[in-house]
């Protein structure tokens, strides 16, 4: 007998299953055909875990419910509702799902029941594999927040009553399965990459730059015919702009840099071991890195409101997004990989002008204090204040050596000014792990192509830039702007209208343009995320 992904195996208390199925049977004489309710019962005792169990016994709540009356099999045959439904766990790979986890082949071949036995088993594995598959599209395969206490999501799946019902009364479950699905654009674009990165491979996937030491523009090297076929099936070289030769010319240094920004890479055309592995990074990867960010997109579900800030740790890249249109963008700082910034959602309420920065008392106690046992001086020199008790005391009056990690009575706050940490302005969502975005005087910073920097919080390249377009709703203007930083003084503008602000861990996405963007997984959560499904589908990784 085959298994489920939930461990659910047919027994022999299929038989006579659903004899009504094949059978006209009066609800005078339901009390005599029960023995679907046994079967549920039994899988449900076999399911591998308590949120298989769960959806088990959800789904005998709706037969018993329906007084055990069947869902695909009707007048004696197999419906062709249940072969429209077949047919979409068939097409589960366009959603960077496997068929196979909700045994598409083989229910194709139960669909030839025949017996009312056979029928009364069809009956029920086809409804746990739509189920399933259901809540997998509806909000992803595994709870993120289960397997990464730094991601704080909390997807919903539609219940399988819900599914169940609608899947009785509808005359088009495709269609249905689908509107489960993300309809974001983001989610759908990506999906389209999918399709297409999958034709790639059918086709042969991509060829192989051999190893060697970095080429820069306008040098010779025999891997240059190499470089401008990959290039080519990138996408980025047109064939009309392919010559011939070993010169790296400057239309294969054009095509290397678009390739080296789809890939989050400085983009200089300079083609080092970086550039070389993302190269040689073959499709089939490529396509695992889409399904997972797929499940990814499928745990949002469809919560962007139509004005939103969204934030992609990964990309280091803040939009404000407007009914799909990108209002502004502009590169961020975010937590080094020790201090890693975690994904969730809240709510903008207020931008602070002038911001004092209250020290962090980790980074007062690890940075802070081994610099204040050698010269107290040290806080002066960057307007940093000391309070204890609430009252401001004398960095130079106190033995800093007499206090360490769990006895450090002191808080630490730098004053508003250009050298402030926070720089001019920071932006507020209040949220348990004190993260937000701000300025920062560490401008230079942002010319690195991967900007892992901060302590956890967002760092912005030009935050004036965001001050002035999430504040003409507000009816400031940037010369009011201006006139504010320049005084000097601690301003908080409180915002009528909060802004949802999502912070998102993206390692593939399509944008707008159709380019595929791949980033590294700094953070390591694509493994996390990997070693999850392939445990929760019952396959190793």
């Amino acid at each position: 007998m085959r298994q489920h992904p939930w461990n659910i195996r047919a027994t022999g208390l299929a038989i006579a299953l659903f004899a009504l199925a094949a059978l006209a049977v009066p609800a005078a004489a339901m009390a005599q055909a029960l023995p679907i309710q046994q079967v549920l019962q039994q899988f449900i005792a076999e399911a591998r875990n308590e949120a298989a169990a769960n959806r088990l016994k959800e789904i005998d709540a709706h037969y018993a419910l329906n007084e055990y009356t069947p869902i695909w099999v009707s007048n004696g045959d197999v419906s062709d509702k249940a072969l429209q439904v077949i047919n979409a766990l068939n097409l589960a790979y366009e959603d960077g799902l496997d068929p196979a986890d909700y045994h598409a082949l083989d229910l194709l071949e139960e669909s030839a029941a025949e017996t009312p036995e056979e029928m009364a088993q069809f009956e029920i594995d086809l409804t746990a594999s739509v189920v399933a598959f259901a809540q997998h599209l509806n909000a992803g395969r595994v709870n993120p927040r289960a397997i990464n206490r730094e991601q704080v999501r909390f997807p919903v799946a539609v219940a399988p009553n819900t599914i169940l019902a609608s899947m009785r009364k509808t005359a088009q479950p495709k269609v249905y399965l689908r509107l489960l699905a993300p309809h974001t654009p983001r989610y759908e674009r990506l999906r389209q990459a999918l399709a297409g990165f999958r034709a790639i491979a059918a086709n042969g996937g991509y060829s192989t730059v051999p190893e060697g030491p970095a080429i820069k523009p306008g040098a010779t090297d025999p891997r240059v015919p190499a470089i401008r076929k990959r290039m080519v099936e990138a996408g980025s070289l047109k064939e009309a702009d392919v010559a011939s030769g070993n010169v790296y010319d400057a239309a294969l240094a054009n095509a290397m840099i678009a390739f080296q920004q789809t890939m989050g890479l400085e983009a200089l055309g300079t083609i080092g071991k970086q550039t070389l592995t993302a190269m040689n990074t073959p499709i089939e990867r490529r396509i695992f890195e889409i399904e997972l960010n797929l499940e990814r997109n499928r745990w949002l579900q469809n919560e962007f409101a139509p004005y939103h800030i969204f934030a992609n740790l990964a990309d280091q890249v803040v939009k404000v997004v407007r009914d799909d249109k990108t209002l502004h963008a502009e590169l961020i700082q975010v937590g080094q990989p020790y201090h890693r910034t975690p994904e969730f959602t809240d709510v903008m309420e207020y931008i602070e002008f002038n911001p004092y920065w209250g020290v962090p008392s980790s980074i007062a106690v690890n940075e802070y204090l081994p610099k204040l046992r050698k010269n107290p001086g040290v806080l002066a020199a960057q307007n940093i204040a000391v309070f204890s008790g609430g009252k401001k005391v004398s960095a130079g009056a106190i033995n800093w050596s007499a206090y360490g990690k769990g006895n450090f009575p002191f808080t630490l706050r730098q004053e508003p000014g250009k050298d402030n940490a926070l720089g001019r302005v920071k932006f507020m969502f209040p949220n348990d792990f004190n993260v937000y975005m701000h300025d920062t005087p560490s401008k230079s910073k942002f010319e690195a192509a991967s900007r892992y920097f901060s302590h956890g919080c967002l760092r912005l390249k030009d935050p004036l830039k965001m001050a002035e377009v999430l504040l003409e709703q507000e009816g400031w203007d940037r010369k009011r702007i201006d006139a504010v930083v320049a005084g000097g003084k601690n301003t908080i503008v409180k915002l009528t209208n909060k802004i949802p602000v999502y912070i998102v861990y993206l390692t593939a996405f399509a944008n707008k343009d159709g380019t595929v963007q791949f980033r590294e997984d700094v953070y390591g959560r694509d493994k996390i995320l990997a070693d999850a499904l392939a445990e929760a589908m019952g396959r190793s990784s």
